[in-house]
């Protein structure tokens, strides 16, 4: 274990990756919790599209995958109950999405193999720059939803008693559908838009079938996120394979323990 911290892009590599996990195992508890995981999924593709089309401008991909996929999660949010059970539109919008990218991809060469790895991510790749950039998007992300915790867990849970109560669950929704996009843009960066899912939902699935409790069940997407990134990171570098493909890896084998787990209890 003493060679592995030899390199300066592996120490950034676990310390990206222990950001991003943590963020994403915690926003992508109430994702779960929520039902919205596809919509979550769409808003990676259309991050996809905002960076390569701000590649093909000549602008950082990583600005343009930021600004689009916000606005995205802000969007879906606003249109609430509108877009409920609409699986077919979602899918059209994550489609077409991803086509425009791959269009603007083939369009420029300004920042293209960037813009190319955040299909799949590349943990390996992260510059002191980009892991100044994780870390304040990070420290944002969960204080703005330690800021909705409350209601946000209201209208989970009970969406009609908390509307009776005064909570908007529209202006709640559009809040949380934000913070999920800057949740996902940080997980592009490690696992890619088509592997987004590996963070965001497998963690917080599993941690949903071993634990009813919400607080330990939050912790336990954290801590479940956080081993499987920085578990992927070892074996990849012991065996050359590539560390998306061993997070993803990692994050069927605990979710299909879990599942397996639960039915024989």
């Amino acid at each position: 274990m003493g060679n592995i911290f030899a390199y300066d892009f592996v120490i950034r590599a676990f310390a990206a990756s222990g950001i991003v996990a943590v963020v994403a195992g915690t926003v992508g508890y109430f994702l779960v919790l929520r039902g919205q995981t596809f919509a979550g999924h769409a808003l990676s593709h259309i991050g996809f599209a905002g960076a390569t089309g701000a590649a093909l401008v000549g602008v950082s991909p990583l600005a343009g995958l930021i600004v689009f996929i916000v606005a995205a999660g802000a969007a879906i949010g606003l249109l609430g109950e509108r877009l409920s059970g609409r699986d077919v539109a979602i899918g059209i919008i994550l489609s077409v999405s991803l086509g425009f990218g791959l269009l603007f991809l083939s369009l420029t060469t300004t920042h293209a193999t960037q813009a190319t790895s955040l299909l799949f991510g590349n943990v390996l790749a992260v510059t002191p720059s980009m892991l100044a950039t994780l870390a304040l998007l990070g420290v944002v992300t969960i204080l703005a939803l330690a800021v909705i915790s409350r209601p946000l867990i209201f209208s989970s849970l009970q969406p009609e008693l908390a509307e009776a109560k005064g909570v908007s669950i529209r202006l709640i929704g559009t809040l949380f559908l934000a913070l999920v996009a800057l949740a996902t843009a940080q997980s592009i960066q490690i696992v890619g838009v088509l592997l987004v899912f590996t963070l965001m939902v497998g963690p917080p699935a599993a941690a949903q079938l071993l634990t009813k409790r919400l607080g330990g069940g939050i912790a336990l997407s954290a801590g479940l996120a956080l081993a499987q990134a920085w578990l992927g990171i070892v074996i990849a570098f012991y065996t050359n394979w590539p560390t998306s493909f061993w997070i993803t890896t990692l994050s069927g084998l605990v979710y299909a323990g879990a599942a397996l787990g639960t039915r024989r209890g």
